[in-house]
């Protein structure tokens, strides 16, 4: 039995051998694991996107490689959707990144994001002569991750979260530039959000909070952030599909007033340049190309922000109209449009160009920027940034000029409908550097020609009165007209014309480079000024400002505002010459050149004629008149308000430097306003070019009778009130003379000149009228006398501190 069941068991198992043979039985297999993308939704448009909320995953799915590996090329651009707010530093609301050419490329198990470089190139040649170029310079590549998934038809699928929290915007490098120092992105408390992905046919949208850490956090962001030692912003980033072709670059030409992007194209033939640049402009298409005047196939639209409040809605929407006026005129019929954002739709979108309404906590410029292919220069998106708080502060000094009591009074000096005029002037202004104009600081020379120049509110004296009446002009001039035309018209020959044709009516044009340093030698650029004559219209300027202070008094406040907001309205009163000052100064040693092309007939830069720089410096010097410079007794005291509480830092950066407290003091007001004219007229670029000019043409102003017309200015007798802000200037112009022998930049010639002056100016001090000119006269000459006291007074950082100016109608935008 035993036997029998052994031979019954080894059968069994022979069996059940034979039986695994023929039938394998199937161990319990592991599980098939889940597909990347598992537990995330699938998004459509440009690109395939996964989104994985519960994970914070956002999975982008590329293109199977070429055979140089990359796997798409896109527009790439980042933007602040949340901002600091803080002007200074800049980091603003809807303020734009640098414009990329993006490629992912697949290396191994990795996709790279890489940075093409499309400034070199060898255009139109053979492919190795193009490949060389290309190879010749760096790419930057950007960010690398792991592939996680290959689809047969060889897509493939990556998480971009790392890409997006990366500080791809250069956040901590603009808060070091401010001052604000020693923050830097903390990882644990950046990511990627998934919520905000949007994906459209011709891009996608993404989104990541950035957080900045710092445990020495400046004035800025103390005065912003509630944590200061911790800021966190959103940050856009977009990709963008490249431009269909068709797209026709044009050639830039430093006559037409417009932005450009730079190309060095090593295939041009020997004899023509290498660099050359392409004029920044959006694509716009005639529907009947041969036709002078045809519909559009695709109209230039911008919208405005909603978040902008009425009337400023309907201002903005109006002044930024004024464009349609020039489209029209150069032949495209309807090419140009103005709209309010559709509700719900996203101001950062790259399809649609916005005018976006900004709050910050100071006031600060505006911007007009542009999304530019860097390939051709075609603009793909306009975006335009509107500072809320510069409308409040050209308010203030409307106030001032007219009286708070004609708020909506609804007449031409109501200081509401004045700041509305202004503010289309603003949105025209920008919106012209998103359609690719440059300033032109030239234009006010000429009756307003432009919208791109910075306008100093006209502010005309009738009966002795002020009026606001003509403030500002009211749609585009003719030089707006022309750059259009050009830049958007018939290229070519045509083209070129039109060019000739602009120097030919003599239209002005400067820069901002040969307009902002306060020594340009330009004559007709600068900022904020008016007037086809600068310095007759200084001097009509100072004759408004003195009416202007006169009158200045409580009826400048609101009822119920503190006294004590009478410190920061006075301020742009009593500098309400600041930049007209600016621009009669450059008539002196001021040269007429023009961004010429040989042929053109403006290739000879000559110098602005003596009896011209005469005039202006007669001009400028009477601005340091004591009788000029001196604050009504009245008003002094009405300045001395205090108030109590928290203060306010746009107030704080806003006044001039008091007398202990809230006490004011003239004297210091006095001391700033001279040192304007002082910075002005010893500019060391100036006083170079009048020693030149004066060797090469001894009947033109030196820099020798320039410093002798100005101490015998500022030395000229003053009694009673005047005699102590005369003193207060003769010691500011010492010093400033001292200051300026020291400066490297100073010619050798004009370093001389002033060591001459400051040698023989003890020898005219001596005397006086009474006891406190003596004794004023004693200290000056010993001052000069003792080099390294002299030396220490005259130090840049103990000038006296002169209250910003821009944008109250510094920096630049």
């Amino acid at each position: 039995m035993v036997r029998s069941g052994l031979r019954s068991a080894a059968s069994a198992a022979v069996l059940a051998a034979a039986m695994s043979l023929a039938f394998p039985v199937l161990a319990a297999a592991p599980d098939k694991p889940p597909a990347a993308n598992a537990g995330a939704t699938r998004h459509d448009g440009l690109l395939p996107v996964y989104v994985d909320k519960a994970k914070g995953r956002i999975l982008l799915s590329l293109p199977a490689p070429d055979a140089d590996g990359v796997s798409g090329r896109y527009l790439y651009v980042t933007a602040l959707r949340t901002g600091l707010g803080s002007a200074p530093v800049g980091l603003d609301r809807a303020r734009l990144g640098d414009t990329q050419v993006l490629a992912f490329r697949r290396i191994g198990r990795k996709v790279v994001a890489e940075f093409e470089n499309h400034r070199f190139r060898a255009q139109g040649a053979p492919a190795d002569e193009q490949a060389a170029a290309r190879d010749a310079f760096a790419v930057s590549t950007v960010w690398a991750g792991e592939v996680l998934e290959t689809a047969p038809d060889g897509r493939i699928l990556v998480d971009v979260a790392s890409f997006l929290t990366r500080d791809a915007i250069g956040v901590a490098e603009a808060l070091k530039q401010a001052g604000e120092a020693g923050y830097k992105l903390v990882p644990d408390l950046s990511l990627a959000d998934p919520a905000a992905v949007k994906v459209f046919p011709e891009n996608i949208e993404f989104e990541a909070r950035q957080t900045f850490a710092s445990d020495t956090p400046g004035p800025e962001v103390r005065n912003i952030a509630p944590d200061p030692r911790l800021i966190s912003l959103q940050i856009r980033h977009s990709l963008v599909k490249l431009p269909e072709p068709g797209y026709a670059p044009r050639r830039f030409d430093p006559r037409g007033g417009t932005f450009s992007t730079t190309v060095l194209d090593y295939a041009a033939p020997l004899g023509e340049e290498i660099v050359y640049q392409l004029a920044n402009r959006f694509r716009l298409e005639k529907v009947d190309p041969a036709a002078a005047r045809s519909p559009v196939k695709k109209p230039i639209v911008f919208y405005v922000d909603r978040a902008a409040p009425e009337p400023i809605r309907t201002a903005l929407v109006e002044g930024a109209s004024w464009w349609s006026q020039a489209f029209d005129a150069a032949g495209f019929v309807g090419g140009f449009q103005v709209k309010v954002l559709p509700e719900g739709a996203d101001p950062l979108d790259v399809r649609y160009n916005v005018i976006n309404w900004v709050d910050r906590a100071t006031r600060g410029w505006s911007y007009g920027q542009a999304i530019s292919d860097p390939r051709t220069g075609e603009i793909v998106k306009g975006s335009v940034l509107l500072g809320a708080l510069r409308v409040r502060q050209d308010m203030l000094i409307f106030e001032s000029l007219a009286g708070a009591h004609m708020n909506n009074t609804g007449g031409p000096n109501d200081p509401v409908q004045v700041a509305l005029a202004r503010l289309r002037q603003l949105s025209a202004h920008e919106v012209g550097h998103s359609i690719g104009l440059a300033h032109n600081f030239a234009a006010s020379t000429q009756d307003r020609a432009s919208v791109m120049d910075y306008p100093a509110p006209r502010i005309l004296l009738k009966d002795g009165r002020l009026d606001l009446s003509d403030a500002y002009g009211v749609g585009i001039g003719a030089w707006d007209r022309f750059t259009v035309d050009w830049l958007y018209g018939a290229g070519g020959d045509e083209a070129l014309r039109k060019l000739k044709v602009s120097v030919d009516q003599g239209q002005r044009y400067v820069t901002d480079a040969d307009s902002r340093p306060v020594g340009a030698g330009q004559p007709w650029g600068s900022l904020w000024d008016d007037g086809a004559d600068p310095a007759a219209e200084l001097e009509r300027m100072m004759k408004v400002r003195r009416v202007a202070i006169d009158r200045f008094g409580l009826g400048a406040l609101k009822p119920g505002e503190p006294v004590i907001n009478l410190k920061r309205k006075y301020v742009p009163i009593y500098l309400l010459h600041r930049y007209q000052l600016d621009a009669a100064s450059k008539l002196i040693g001021g040269v007429d050149f023009a961004y010429s092309v040989i042929g053109d007939g403006r290739e000879a830069s000559p110098p602005v004629p003596a009896a011209q720089q005469r005039a202006a410096l007669s001009a400028v010097l009477a601005t340091l008149s004591p009788a000029e410079l001196d604050t009504p007794e009245a008003l002094t005291a009405m300045l001395s308000s205090a108030q109590s509480g928290e203060t306010d830092r746009q107030y704080v950066i806003e006044v001039f430097g008091t007398a202990g407290g809230p006490v004011f003091d003239p004297l210091t007001a006095a001391e700033a306003a001279a040192s304007l004219t002082f910075d002005n007229l010893l500019a060391p670029d100036r006083l170079a070019r009048l020693v030149d000019q004066h060797r090469r043409d001894p009947g033109q102003l030196g820099a020798g009778e320039l410093l002798d017309r100005l101490l015998d200015k500022a030395f000229a007798p003053a009694s009673g009130r005047q005699a102590e802000i005369a003193r207060r200037v003769q010691t500011r112009l010492v010093l400033n003379l001292a200051a300026a022998a020291r400066d490297p930049k100073l010619s050798p010639a004009a370093a001389s000149e002033i060591a001459a002056r400051l040698a023989a100016l003890p020898a005219r001090l001596k005397g006086g009228a009474d006891s406190a000119d003596r004794a004023h006269r004693q200290r000056l000459a010993a001052l000069i006398a003792d080099k390294d006291l002299l030396a220490e007074l005259s130090a840049p950082k103990l000038k006296p501190q002169v209250p910003p100016g821009m944008p109250i109608g510094d920096g630049g935008d």
